[in-house]
């Protein structure tokens, strides 16, 4: 990958490592970002404010057709995480192609999960990964009024949502 900020997970592991021992608190967001909108980049800049090298795992391709459904993700992973990597807030990128970060969650402990106000830090599906080794949640971004499913069915019609 030629952008500096996208890595693989070997590449993040020892990034991460070496962070940690200058001292910086590592924050881990996830989604699969197949449309930038707003909403992604509140909940990036959110994430950046805990403080720290923040960290974005992105859905892979097989993993968002598997969570969305066909026709989706509308851009391939790589053109995803190089938008994001193109955002000041983002320290790093990681394609991930499993259905939940809870594996990566596992190989770099970051000391906080960010996610969105979608949920709630009791409904977070891998927030025990994150408490295994005594990492906290976090709740961070606006509220929950924009969505890639969203803008595609106001924005494009019902038959390509």
């Amino acid at each position: 990958m030629s952008n500096e900020k996208l890595m693989s997970r070997t590449e993040l592991r020892e990034r991460v490592q070496q962070w940690r021992s200058a001292g910086e608190r590592i924050v881990l967001a996830n989604g699969n970002f197949d449309l930038l909108h707003v909403g992604h980049v509140r909940y990036l800049r959110g994430a950046k404010e805990l403080g720290g090298k923040l960290v974005v795992a992105i859905n892979s391709d097989e993993s968002v057709r598997a969570l969305k459904g066909q026709g989706r993700p509308l851009m391939p992973a790589v053109e995803r995480a190089e938008i994001i990597a193109a955002l000041s807030d983002v320290d790093a990128v990681v394609i991930f192609p499993e259905l939940d970060v809870r594996a990566l969650i596992r190989e770099i402990r970051p000391d906080i999960q960010a996610k969105g106000t979608d949920y709630t830090v009791d409904s977070v599906p891998e927030r025990d990964a994150v408490a295994e080794y005594g990492g906290r949640v976090a709740i961070v971004g606006d509220s929950k009024d924009h969505s890639t499913s969203e803008l595609i069915r106001t924005r494009m019609g019902p038959r390509q949502a």
